[in-house]
């Protein structure tokens, strides 16, 4: 026997602001929310992995919501047509609509101070929409979606983190304008060329799974630390002299034959040459000038991690290593 949506749903009480409250209904398999009270006080309302697909009318009423997640439900375009006309929930700060059945990116132009939208592993084919998205965005999901051409995005100055993964893109392009982006996620595209258009306050990026064949375009990134390269077709280290504050750096599954252009990263912690054509071990260890940094370091799948005594050998020349390959140190 099910239990019932009163005795199983959580509504907690922020202590240091009675008025506020989270309702958390996530993985009740519920079709509506007809027997679930919505208080007017709350300000999450959680509905992630449920089966809903109508949008119930008291949510609009729901002044001082301020984070709506709708993740892994049956919602489709016409499910979200009425938030447009929400004005109540003006101030909501944090849209969720991933993994659902959406094929446009929907009209959220009613709220003026939304940091969060996320609209990934859906259906959509197209940015078009994001114009009329509040530049006081902070963070876009549309991962695992369609999406062939960036586009639309030329107003989000204060954009931290932008996440187009596993789409049909095909160029970098239109990145220009947003100044304060820390993370760019374009891992399993189609691109070919790095053109970050001049972005040079980013932290982390990724091109994981695309068409690459050269490591350069990614020179003026000087505070860039996390950089995943892997599944590509690179033969060449390159371009990364200037990246002196790189942590992380992942080339594995490319077409290296050896380990260059990173006598200058000091400050490198993680480093993924795995599944390539390295030869030497020699040259490996001779290109890394953070040795007393580096953590972690996978070669496996190279020629040169056929060598005698090669686990000991690393661990002798990187004192503080952790980690080679699978092998986890204590």
């Amino acid at each position: 026997m099910e239990e019932s949506v009163e005795s199983i749903a959580v509504l907690d009480h922020d202590e240091d602001d009675p008025s506020s409250t989270i309702l958390d209904l996530t993985s009740y398999q519920l079709h509506d929310l007809d027997s679930v009270e919505l208080p007017p006080t709350l300000t999450e309302l959680d509905l992630t992995a449920n089966r809903l697909s109508t949008l119930d009318p008291r949510i609009a009423n729901l002044s001082h919501l301020k984070k709506l997640s709708l993740r892994q439900n049956l919602v489709t375009d016409a499910t979200v047509l009425p938030l447009s006309s929400w004005n109540a929930l003006a101030s909501l700060d944090e849209l969720v609509l991933r993994d659902n059945q959406l094929r446009n990116i929907p009209d959220v132009s009613i709220f003026q101070k939304l940091l969060v939208f996320d609209v990934s592993f859906n259906q959509i084919s197209s940015l078009h929409g994001c114009a009329k998205v509040s530049d006081t965005l902070k963070e876009l999901y549309v991962s695992k979606n369609e999406v062939a051409k960036i586009e639309e995005i030329d107003h989000f100055h204060q954009l931290q983190i932008l996440e187009l993964g596993s789409n049909k893109l095909r160029v970098m392009e239109n990145l220009q304008s947003l100044a304060n982006l820390q993370e760019l996620w374009l891992g399993r595209n189609r691109i070919k060329v790095v053109n970050l258009c001049g972005l040079n306050c980013i932290k982390k990026i990724s091109l994981q799974s695309n068409r690459l064949t050269s490591m350069t375009g990614f020179e003026g990134c000087i505070a860039l630390e996390e950089l995943y390269l892997s599944h590509n077709g690179i033969a060449k280290m390159e371009g990364l002299s200037t990246l002196v504050n790189l942590r992380i750096l992942d080339v594995s599954s490319n077409k290296l034959t050896s380990v260059d252009d990173i006598v200058n990263l000091t400050q490198l912690e993680d480093l993924w040459l795995n599944d390539n054509q390295i030869a030497s071990l020699e040259g490996v260890t001779e290109a890394v000038c953070s040795r007393e940094k580096l953590t972690t370091i996978y070669l496996e799948n190279n020629p040169c991690a056929k060598s005698p005594n090669y686990t000991a050998f690393l661990r002798e020349i990187f004192p503080n290593i952790q980690q080679i390959d699978s092998h986890v140190f204590s």
